[in-house]
């Protein structure tokens, strides 16, 4: 039995109401807004501003009684995603993978406790990512956007442009946001949609060239880092 049914069907009816839609709408795009922002000026001047927003997201859920399984935040669905995902970007990671190694920008390492307290503080910046992207605006836009696959690309373009001026993480991530948005659309969990964003980070990170993908930084940051090096 599928729990994405029934979510589906009230956020359906909710976005049946002109005033529904608006509300969701101005949410969307003012908090949408505050993201950008905080990537390109508030981070330096209020670096704990990420807290209000949070604060917000959380009340938001709990005014529309949303659950940590209707988030994609529980086991609920979890196998059905990964069944879906994780083969899907396998096909496209085995050639970044014989790409990597071909050009010897790939190596065969045991890894150390250095690079898995790396990985592991990256994969939760990707799991904070994907309930930012799917539980939290894709959630919204289901209330705006009737249409699943413009609503997956909204999402993707939403992605994408958090990434600005990165090129390459432009392009991945949008694309990578359309592909993620289409299976929370199916099957609502976000974990392994995080843990593919971490591997496809990491293989991104290692085959780019660093003079285009700068330490896969965003915002300012982008070009700080090459005044830096």
């Amino acid at each position: 039995m599928s729990i994405a049914a029934p979510a589906n069907g009230v956020l359906s009816r909710a976005g049946t109401q002109p005033s529904a839609r608006i509300v969701s709408a101005l949410e969307v795009l003012l908090v949408y807004a505050g993201v950008l922002l905080y990537i390109w000026r508030w981070q330096f001047s209020y670096p704990r501003l990420w807290i209000v927003f949070l604060a917000i997201m959380v009340l938001s859920h709990l005014a529309r009684g949303e659950r940590p399984r209707d988030l994609g935040l529980t086991f609920a669905g979890l196998r059905a995603n990964a069944e879906t995902v994780l083969p899907l970007v396998l096909a496209i990671y085995l050639p970044l993978v014989v790409y990597g190694f071909a050009r010897h920008l790939l190596v065969l390492l045991v890894p150390g406790k250095a690079s898995l307290v790396w990985f592991t503080n990256y994969l939760s910046w990707c799991a904070a990512q994907q309930y930012l992207a799917q539980s939290y605006f894709h959630r919204r836009l289901m209330s705006v956007i009737e249409n699943p696959h413009r609503r997956s690309l909204v999402v993707g373009l939403m992605f994408g442009a958090t990434h600005i001026p990165n090129p390459i993480l432009m392009v991945v991530t949008t694309l990578a946001g359309f592909v993620f948005a289409e299976v929370f659309t199916r099957h609502r969990n976000i974990w392994p949609l995080a843990l593919a964003q971490a591997a496809g980070g990491f293989l991104i990170a290692a085959i780019s060239p660093p003079s285009l993908i700068r330490n896969m930084r965003v915002g300012p940051g982008y070009y700080f880092y090459r005044l830096k090096h």
